[in-house]
């Protein structure tokens, strides 16, 4: 994890300004990567070596772009409630990861055999998964309005996104009735 964190500070080096304030850390630390991926802002490792976890590029890009929106300002609600309808190509995108650090063929994980794994050998899986905080099953975030965020445990196509979002019309009409959302739109 500690290569993904390297990774992220030289995509940043250039034509980032920042966090906005000292509550933001201008690079992910390993603890705020863990979060990230508990609540579906990056995707679960491609894989375990071990105890270790092997990331990828998307890894790279999420962590990156997350950076760069928080600089702009934006919250994590509002950053994940944008991931979920993020093209791999507005990823890219948002994230401005520079191509010298895409192509890289090193492992972000332990050595294998005396050399270093395919680092962007494998994407991971579409969609955007988290393991719960028991670490029991994987969880999707689906983004409501009011910045409220249900988990369901299965993964969920555009169908069942658009469906889940209607039904809890109510549900987040009544929040919002008692202060219990943050009043944005997804």
């Amino acid at each position: 994890m500690d290569e993904l964190v390297e990774k992220v500070r030289e995509a940043l080096a250039a034509e980032y300004p920042g966090a906005p304030n000292g509550r933001v850390r201008d690079v992910p630390d390993r603890r705020a990567i863990r979060w990230y991926t508990t609540i579906g802002l990056v995707d679960k490792p491609l894989g375990m070596r071990g105890r270790t976890a092997l990331y990828g590029p998307r890894h790279l890009q999420q962590l990156v772009a997350i950076k760069r929106l928080q600089a702009e300002g934006r919250s994590l609600a509002q950053i994940q409630a944008d991931f979920t309808w993020l093209s791999p190509e507005g990823l890219g995108e948002v994230s401005q990861v520079p191509q010298a650090l895409m192509a890289d063929t090193g492992a972000l994980g332990p050595e294998l055999s005396g050399r270093h794994a395919r680092f962007w050998a494998d994407a991971p899986a579409p969609g955007v998964t988290a393991v719960s905080p028991a670490g029991a099953r994987a969880v999707t975030a689906v983004p409501l309005d009011g910045g409220v965020i249900l988990l369901v445990p299965q993964t969920l196509n555009d169908r069942d996104r658009a469906d889940v979002t209607a039904a809890a019309a109510p549900l987040i009409a009544l929040l919002a009735a008692r202060g219990l959302t943050d009043g944005s739109s997804s």
